[in-house]
């Protein structure tokens, strides 16, 4: 097949890459246009698991959604989940390949990970007619230049054409785009062939001034400005934003969700974030754990550290005095195995070997172990009575005890997580678990909301792809976009 390679690459940190990719991805599949997602290289918190049983970033998931695909492990073959401030795990095509690697020890180890993405890369082109490539940051951050392989390292390998894409909310658009171009060696500013402005508020024609400008004074072509989209939801790659969350407004149930230090798939709260009858409240370093119905311990990235981490809060005590006065708790994953009595981590798997004393809210221990499980899974969650459930596994450690026996999920492989016998405490290892309505009104109504009627997420998600695809449809020059994938356009 000859296939086309096109990259987005932002001037920035949350400049739109994810999600003009996304737009783009279902653009092109609207136009009968066979196309897939990649990302060489990707460090974020929030993942998915793929069919195969690896795992990839959330963004690229979701783009696979908006090419109308199954997500692959050949989507994201690098993905980079930070175990501290200057460690993470590194992920190649899906699986951990090294469990806590410093940067230093990464920075050296890119030209390892290269054929991978290579390979995978080389796989896509195989399958489909268009590949769209986000970056990862900017490709002008100078002390990741050597040995890059996320942005223009990446570029030139696959000799592939680049659109630059900066976030006009942020202010100084056109310093960001300029001094970005101005930053690039003279063979990577020609591999950009035009610029897109994103999340414009306003009268395009006060713009327009400035748009002359930038094209006089760099020859690339402005190729589109897209609107502000104001309540638009597309799960975020790593960090928790704004947009994802929920007012605080007054409503039937009140879910407080403490953020750890290396809080992972806060996605998972995303449902109930957009739920009317919801209202979800972060809680972050240095305040109080207000009154709750239900308190969530998300996943986490480094359990013993952010455990450690809530503890020193004083999260423990309020968490288990809402216990007391009859309110729900509900672990997800690592928050799953902070309930128990103890986690060990011998290996030092995620930092320091060590036990770590847990909640005490369930009776069971935790062991981290080098296996990663990772797995799509489907049951029936356990409550008052039995609904169906599906979502997925990413966790490193193996939870043994009594309560155990008190499933809360019961499914196909076997049992998972634990229900106390008092129906106070819950916890589980499955991610997703909000996102099946059925499944939600279940644990809403466990957690005390009467007639509980969840919207169907899967449909909003799809929602914002569709809104997403009628802005860029709308705004950019799909045309010249679509030819420069070609290469039928030069500059």
């Amino acid at each position: 097949m000859d296939s086309k390679t096109l990259m987005i690459q932002g001037t920035t940190s949350d400049a739109g890459k994810s999600t003009l990719v996304a737009a783009l991805c279902r653009v092109f599949n609207r136009q009968g246009l066979s196309v897939a997602p990649f990302k060489p290289q990707n460090m974020a918190l929030n993942s998915a698991v793929t069919a195969d049983g690896g795992e990839i970033g959330r963004a690229q998931a979701v783009q696979a959604q908006a090419a109308r695909l199954e997500p692959h492990v050949d989507m994201n073959p690098v993905l980079l989940k930070p175990n501290t401030d200057t460690g993470c795990q590194v992920i190649v095509q899906g699986q951990a390949a090294e469990n806590n690697m410093e940067a230093w020890g990464y920075h050296a180890y890119k030209p390892r990970v290269m054929p991978a993405i290579l390979q995978s890369h080389s796989r896509l082109r195989a399958d489909y007619r268009y590949i769209l490539v986000e970056g990862a940051g900017s490709p002008a951050e100078i002390n990741l230049r050597e040995n890059d392989v996320a942005n223009m390292g990446f570029a030139e390998a696959v000799d592939c054409p680049v659109l630059l894409v900066a976030d006009i909310d942020k202010g100084g658009v056109f310093a960001h785009l300029v001094g970005t171009l101005a930053l690039l060696s003279a063979s990577e500013q020609a591999r950009i062939k035009g610029f897109i402005i994103n999340r414009f508020r306003g009268e395009l024609s006060f713009l327009q001034p400035g748009l002359d400008w930038l094209e006089q004074h760099t020859g690339k072509p402005v190729l589109g400005v897209l609107p502000y989209l104001a309540g638009l939801h597309l799960e975020a790659e790593d960090s928790l934003t704004n947009s994802g969350v929920a007012a605080t407004v007054e409503k039937p149930l009140r879910v407080v969700v403490p953020w750890l230090q290396r809080t992972s798939n806060h996605t998972d709260l995303d449902p109930l974030a957009l739920h009317p009858q919801v209202e979800v409240r972060w809680i972050g370093p240095g305040e109080a754990i207000p009154p709750a119905d239900l308190i969530i311990l998300p996943g986490s990235k480094s359990v013993r550290s952010d455990l450690a981490y809530l503890q020193q809060s004083g999260w423990e005590r309020a968490i288990k005095r809402h216990v007391r006065l009859g309110g729900k708790v509900l672990g997800i994953c690592g928050g799953f195995q902070m309930l128990g009595q103890a986690i060990h981590d011998a290996l030092g798997i995620e930092g320091q070997p060590g036990s770590s004393n847990g909640l005490g809210l369930l009776d069971m221990e935790t062991t981290l172990e080098r296996e990663k499980q990772l797995r799509l899974v489907t049951g029936e969650l356990t409550l008052a009575e039995s609904v169906p459930v599906s979502g997925y596994e990413i966790h490193m450690g193996v939870s043994r005890g009594p309560a155990l026996s008190r499933p809360l999920v019961t499914l196909q492989q076997g049992h998972d997580g634990a229900l106390s016998e008092d129906n106070q405490v819950a916890g589980t290892y499955l991610h997703g678990l909000f996102e099946m309505p059925s499944a939600c009104d279940a644990l809403l109504t466990w957690a005390g909301l009467e007639q509980a009627t969840t919207p169907d997420y899967h449909q909003l998600r799809e929602a914002g792809i569709e809104r997403l695809a009628d802005a860029a449809e709308a705004h950019l020059d799909i045309k010249k976009i679509i030819a420069i994938a070609d290469g039928r356009i030069e500059s």
